[in-house]
């Protein structure tokens, strides 16, 4: 493995948390997700096989806890047969460097992406004057510096494909950043959203801390193309999911997800796009 890996200059720990921090719920019995302060990591694959993925890596300096929450689901010293970025935002990335030395496993996002995971690119500034609340506020203190992975990050199989993931495909869903996907498995409709929409209103620090379900469209401050993903709500609502785990928020499932799914296309503007921001527009 490459070990010349490192964060961006900006890393750092971020005091954000909520009520459903340290909270894993079982969605499916090969679907798991698991709540780290602010932001939820998520593991597919049956503990009775012990061949599992990680889907994102969690807030800067959670490996110890990703770690530990791994080896209570599929046993000690367990380890995924690979990580798979929904995108490279700091809170999806937070340890994955820890996790690719300790575990020793590839890691797999978008071809566009890359820039942002090879030490080549920063993501735009967080938008602090976006309409929301106390967490919009304070997102310029987010990390937006690249990290660099090296050759263990891979992009994802231009087939659609996920590796290690049999039944699921990679679904492009950009807008809230260029090479953000979903995936999406057909035989059950799962859907595994990443920030392409959230079930919380994650601008608002109220929110955020309780947790309140509340379908929204990705999180505004870090989101820079609201033509994509406007689109990208309405390619993953064609889906037709019966489950969805999202990046921030609750899962949704069945009627109230299908009628919530439904509502944040057709009212996309009300409810998503920001009546002001710096990237609205």
């Amino acid at each position: 493995m490459d070990e010349q890996m490192n964060y961006g200059s900006d890393y750092k720990s971020i005091p954000a948390t909520s009520i459903r921090s340290g909270v894993g719920i079982e969605v499916l019995p090969d679907l798991y997700s698991y709540t780290i302060q602010i932001v939820n990591i998520h593991l597919v694959g049956n503990p009775d096989t012990n061949e599992f993925v990680l889907i994102d890596a969690g807030m800067p300096n959670s490996a110890e806890e990703i770690i530990s929450v791994v080896e209570s689901r599929f046993g000690k010293n367990s380890r995924p047969q690979a990580i798979i970025l929904t995108h490279g935002h700091f809170d999806h990335v937070g340890a994955v460097i820890e996790l690719v030395k300790h575990w020793k496993v590839a890691v797999y996002a978008h071809e566009l992406e890359m820039p942002y995971l090879r030490g080549k690119k920063r993501y735009p500034e967080p938008d602090s004057t976006v309409e929301g609340g106390m967490v919009a506020k304070m997102s310029p203190m987010f990390p937006i510096d690249p990290i660099n992975l090296g050759s263990n990050v891979k992009p994802l199989p231009a087939d659609g494909s996920v590796p290690n993931m049999p039944g699921f495909k990679w679904v492009h869903t950009p807008g809230h950043s260029p090479g953000h996907v979903s995936l999406f498995r057909e035989n059950d409709r799962a859907l595994i959203v990443g920030d392409a929409f959230v079930t919380v209103k994650q601008e608002y620090l109220y929110e955020v801390l309780t947790q309140k379900l509340e379908i929204s469209g990705p999180p505004r401050y870090l989101t820079t193309d609201w033509k994509a993903a406007k689109e990208s709500v309405i390619t993953l609502s064609t889906l037709k999911p019966t489950v969805a785990v999202t990046g921030h928020g609750q899962p949704l499932s069945g009627e109230l997800l299908t009628e919530s799914l439904h509502k944040l296309v057709e009212n996309f503007e009300e409810i998503a796009k920001p009546d002001y921001g710096k990237y609205v527009n």
